[in-house]
């Protein structure tokens, strides 16, 4: 049992890890129309920015700070310089730019970073343990990315659906012809969304990067998994990447920790363990192909 609730909590740290990543690229591919591979690159960046300031100042917290700003700042670039081009191309054109934009973010990392991985420290106030039941101590930074993604869900929820800027990103995804036909600046709404968009990539970046090395590439190993839970949850849809990326984190932490193992009661251990790292490696991409029989459109996608 106790096992059973720490892999619920790692699988409910990586599902708010993807909803962050997932939040932004369901409103920038919802609003414009736009996919954009890069979206893992701004992750990365949020990364790099906080861990080298981090590193540099010795604060966990001022490296929070700069991954975010760094982000933003890329996302808003990467808009205003690329993406306002391709709006109105099709997709294969926004396939082939926004990989080279993976390309140039990788190399142009490697030029000023290098190529070894950055480490970082755990803030000090959440460097040690919680015991959330008898016999389990957890690490308060686990606790703490939960707290953040959850606060962020939050906080998103009360954006789009209790503001006047929300009105209009909704009504972006859902008519974009008609917000510009009623005197939206809808530029101005592109890359305000875009820019906030990046923003939550950096900050996935900056709190995953005490947990794992911050590498070049980084983004590209989570992009996919980011990709899998818009279209489960619906483009377009905040709500639908929150639930997605819980579910998703959470079926692929469960698998990874206990599929082998349930596996080796019915085959040789090698063959158990072959087969269900190769299950679980695929689990959420099973997942989504069955969702999309049921709800071709995702879980919960926005009305058009």
């Amino acid at each position: 049992m106790i096992l059973l609730i720490e892999q619920l909590l790692n699988g409910l740290q990586y599902g708010v890890t993807l909803f962050l990543l997932a939040a932004g690229l369901t409103l920038i591919f919802g609003i414009m129309g736009v996919i954009n591979l890069a979206h893992g690159a701004l992750y990365m960046v949020g990364a790099f920015a906080g861990a080298w300031v981090s590193i540099q100042t010795g604060s966990f917290w001022a490296g929070l700070l700069a991954g975010l700003v760094a982000s933003a700042i890329a996302g808003v670039l990467v808009e205003l310089g690329v993406m306002r081009r391709l709006y109105a191309r099709d997709h294969l054109d926004q396939v082939l730019a926004t990989f080279a934009l993976i390309l140039i973010f990788n190399q142009s990392t490697v030029l000023i970073f290098g190529r070894q991985p950055l480490f970082t420290s755990l803030p000090e106030m959440f460097s040690g343990s919680v015991e959330i039941v008898p016999g389990l101590p957890y690490p308060s930074y686990r606790l703490f990315v939960i707290a953040v993604g959850l606060a962020v869900a939050f906080g998103l929820y009360l954006l789009i659906n209790k503001t006047r800027i929300g009105m209009l990103v909704r009504a972006g995804a859902s008519n974009r012809q008609m917000v510009r036909a009623l005197g939206v600046n809808i530029g101005g709404l592109y890359t305000a969304v875009f820019g906030l968009g990046a923003l939550l990539a950096g900050l996935a970046g900056v709190m995953a990067s005490p947990i794992m090395s911050v590498q070049v590439g980084m983004g590209d190993e989570i992009i996919l998994a980011t990709f899998v839970v818009v279209v489960i949850g619906g483009v377009g849809s905040v709500k639908g990447a929150f639930v997605a990326g819980i579910v998703l984190g959470m079926c692929d932490t469960m698998l990874r920790a206990f599929l082998p193992g349930l596996l080796q009661q019915v085959m040789p251990g090698s063959e158990a363990q072959a087969l269900g790292v190769g299950i679980s490696s695929m689990g959420i991409y099973l997942m989504m192909a069955i969702i999309l029989l049921v709800r071709p459109r995702g879980l919960f996608a926005a009305q058009g």
